[in-house]
This record gives structure tokens, sequence and C-alpha cells, in this order.
């Protein structure tokens, strides 16, 4: 039998194995998850509000349902971490704001309903910006996230949590949310993989403007195959998302036709000819597609016409920002952090005029991205443009020496494929040259989700055998024996005796 720092190890899909095999039991391996959150969480504060007596409650309850020879849901008995945007019942939901530090809703909305339907057992909610905005995840509720290669430096955001919790082994499997990059960036920041799912393939309640695609809600693991099986149990037509369908897909991605690499023709950019670009990660990406192209049928790098992509994407993300922040704003704008106040008052110095100029522009980058699939069967493109920065600096404000426009400019990469509406994938693939993470973003045809899932497992399945291109793992070890402690208590006004017991080990929420 496994002891509890090899359950910890491994991942959704084998864990799912041994457990309908009775070879290991949910409550054997929700103890391993919350054994590694006790050990790693001071170091980098992936998880804030935890649910630890709840899951040990549940985890019995599918115990015995494998026990009777239930049927139980796709994700039955495996530990969870839910992103802290998602309202989930009896739970801290902060959204890392003030505003929000004692919120606890009494329903879960979409998302959590359908990984709870799926047997998927919550263990707590997973570290944001504030708000959201932003990607380096800290907030004053919480606190700053660190990245488990480096707990110095930051995890990326929104998903920030999720993406550190997954790296360092804390759960197999978190669910993420993408506006800009919110759910790639992290994942290539911290060597995990995450899918910007197409709009409306996995339902998302919480979007108070449901017939914009800018935001999604999508899957987050360790590897292709893990991600494939959140995906699963979480998409589809749901009453309350306007752009959500139909969709089904087998529940694993055992037995179905692999990919072969040789027969799929790859274009590939630097840059999307407007994204600032470090020049250290111009070299690491051209090195990459240098150890890769001879595996494809032809890689070629393509152009594609993004040079009004910058204001259409400023537009449409204010647009988003206005509408959750308006209510905030107008009754107390200084209760809003300096990144969610300076989104809403861009935005509403925009008219009418700008709304309807962004709407026909996206148009416009939706059908020009979608020739290039004529000719290719996916895209790839570096993830982020530098590698990653200590989260005291609260953005990135120059590439090459050079200042940006603002404090989300450095998201470009993963931005102009948002608006494209393309689904995209960011995985590991190898170090750069700090040996940090580097994260390929990987994108494919319009709604063709599962078939670029397939294409990555392909893709993942060669880079575990070429060493520069393996998936990194942090040093747990060293993790453990550093002096960085992110999990500090600060002065705070009392809680409730309820709200206590669902903050992280009694941490107060500030």
């Amino acid at each position: 039998m496994a002891n509890a720092n090899e359950l910890a190890d491994m991942g959704a899909v084998e864990l799912k194995v041994l457990m309908d095999s009775h070879k290991v039991s949910p409550v054997e391996v929700l103890e391993a998850c919350i054994s590694r959150i006790e050990q790693y969480n001071p170091k980098i504060n992936a998880f804030c509000a935890t649910s630890f007596e709840r899951a040990r409650q549940e985890a019995r309850a599918v115990e015995k349902a494998i026990a009777r020879g239930e049927p139980r849901g796709l994700l039955s008995g495996l530990p969870i971490g839910v992103k802290d945007l998602e309202e989930t019942e009896g739970l801290l939901t902060t959204y890392g704001s003030p505003l929000f530090r004692a919120n606890l809703p009494g329903q879960d909305n979409e998302l959590v309903r359908r990984i709870r339907a799926a047997g998927a057992i919550v263990v707590g909610k997973t570290n944001v910006p504030e708000m959201g905005a932003g990607a380096n995840t800290r907030n004053p509720v919480w606190g700053a996230t660190g990245n488990p290669f480096n707990p110095s430096l930051n995890a990326g955001g929104s998903s920030g949590g999720a993406a550190a919790a997954l790296a360092a082994n804390m759960v197999p499997l978190c669910s993420g949310s993408d506006t800009g990059g919110s759910l790639r960036i992290p994942a290539a920041k911290c060597g995990v993989v995450g899918l910007r799912t197409s709009p409306g393939l996995v339902p998302s309640e919480r979007k108070l403007l449901g017939w914009t695609p800018i935001s999604v809600v999508g899957p987050m693991g360790r590897n292709v195959a893990d991600t494939w099986l959140q995906l699963a149990a979480t998409a589809g037509v749901a009453p309350n998302d306007p752009l959500s369908y139909n969709f089904a897909m087998t529940p694993s991605m055992e037995g179905l036709p692999a990919v072969d690499l040789s027969r799929l023709r790859v274009g590939y950019t630097e840059d999307f000819g407007v994204c600032d670009v470090d020049n250290d990660i111009r070299q690491v990406f051209r090195d990459k597609i240098a150890s890769l192209r001879h595996v494809f049928a032809s890689c070629e790098e393509i152009e594609v016409d993004m040079q009004h992509a910058h204001r259409c994407f400023d537009v449409v993300r204010a647009e988003a920002f206005v509408g959750s922040l308006q209510a905030a704003y107008e009754s107390d704008p200084d209760s809003l952090g300096p990144n969610p106040r300076a989104n809403y008052e861009m935005g509403i110095q925009m008219s009418l005029r700008d709304c309807v100029w962004a709407s026909a522009e996206q148009t416009r980058i939706f059908r020009r991205f979608q020739k290039l699939f004529d000719q290719y069967d996916l895209i790839l493109s570096p993830t982020t443009p530098v590698s990653a920065f200590p989260w005291e600096q609260p953005y990135l404000d120059r590439i090459n020496g050079v200042p940006l426009e603002n404090y989300y400019r450095w998201l470009a990469l993963t931005y102009v494929v948002t608006l494209a509406t393309n689904p995209a994938l960011s995985m590991p693939m190898g170090l750069d040259h700090l040996r940090m993470p580097f994260g390929m973003q990987v994108i494919g045809k319009f709604r063709g989700d599962l078939e670029l899932l397939l294409a990555a497992h392909a893709l993942e399945a060669y880079c575990q055998n070429v060493p520069e291109l393996q998936r990194p793992r942090p040093d747990l070890n060293a993790l453990a024996l550093s002096k960085v402690d992110l999990w500090t208590p600060v002065t705070h006004p009392p809680l409730s005796a309820e709200l206590h017991e669902s903050v992280a080990d009694g941490r107060p929420a500030v």
C-alpha cells in the first residue's frame, strides 16, 4: 500500500483507478492531501479557507459507497481545490477583497455544484488577486501566494493559488478561470496544465454579463489526462449560462486513438506581432521549437493581424469589470484596491462608440484567426513574456527595459487568444533561462477543445522523454527548509465562530 507522500504525489486518474479497485481508500487519499497542505501551505499560501472536517465526512461516505458497490460520480473521492472566486456553500468565498471577508455563501454556484455532483471532495479555496484582477496572486485578505519552485517569486494569477497547490502536490485537481490568461499564466509559472475552454463549454453562473465570451472557467491538473477528467465532469449546457451548449465526451482518455504528431501541421509565433516579450524568453521559445519541429509534419512561423488587439481587449475587459464592480464603487470607491479601482475607472471613461468598435474588432480578430486553421492544426507560442518575478512587485511594469502601458499589458500573449475565443492550453515544457518553469501555449481550432487535449496529450508523452522538455518538479525538501513564510497572522476584527471553522488552520481573513 502506498504511503501518504506517494498518494499525495499521484495524479487524479491514477488515484481514481486505485480507489475504484479498492487498493486505496478515499480517506487515505484525503489525509495525504491534508498532510501536504499543512506541511507546505505556510511556505506558499496556496490555500486560504479550508474545509477539512466536511471533507473528512465526505471521504468516509465515499469509502462506504465503494464498499457497497454503489454507482458514483466521475470525480468520486478525489480532493479538489476551488478558486476563491467561486461561491462555495458553507465555505468562505472572499474574492480576495475586504468587502467579502466574511462572505459565507448559502449555496454552491454552478461550477461547484457540478464538481460536488461528480463526487469530488472540496478541501478548500485557492488564493486569488483582489477581485481576480491581475496576474500576481496577492490580496489584502489572505496575502500573497509564492511559487513552489521559489516562494519569493510569484505564482501568476489569478488562478495562482490553484497552480501552486497543484505544483506542490497538495491536491490532484483544482478549478480555474481565465479572462486574459488567469488560468494559463499561473499554470505556466508553476509547471502544471491549465485549459482555457471554449466560451460556454463549462458553464459559469457568476458572470453578470452572461453573453460575453471573455471570461471562462476551466480545469487545471498536473497533466493532460487529469485535466480531461475534470472537464468531462463539468462540461455541458446549463440554464444559467446563455453561452453554454450541449457537449458529450468520454470520461477518460484511455482507449482513445493516439494523435500522430508526425501528421500535425503546426504554426508558431513568438509574439503575435504585437506582444512585448523578453529577449531571453524569445530565445528559450526558439530553443523549444528547435527541439520539437522535427516531430511534426510541418512547423512554421505564422503571421496574423492583431494590430488593434490591445485597445480591443482594454474595452471588452473594462465592460466586464464595470459590470461586476459598479455597486461597490458607487457605494465606496475606497473599498476597492488599486487594481480593481483602476479597472472600473478606465471602463467608465469609455463610450458606447468604444464598445461598438471593440465588439466589431473582436469579430474581425476572430474571423482572421480562424483562417489560420485552414493551414494549421495547432498554433504554439510562449504563455508568458517573462520568467517569474518577485511577488512583492505588484505587476510587471517593463519588458526589455521599455515601460508597459498599464499593469496588465504583460498578459498580452494570452489575451490576444482570449479575443479570438479559441481553446488554449498552457502545458509545462522544461525550464527557462532562470531555471523556472516554462509554459508553452498550445492553441486549437474554434471549439476544438477535445482535439486540442488529444494533441497536447501526445505532445506531453513525447516531451517526457526529452530532458529539456520534461515537466519540471519543485524541490519540496528545499521548500520545506525555506525561510520564507507567507502564512503570517495579522491584526483583525474577530470572526464569528462559524467563520473560524472555515478558515485555514484558524488563520483569519483580514
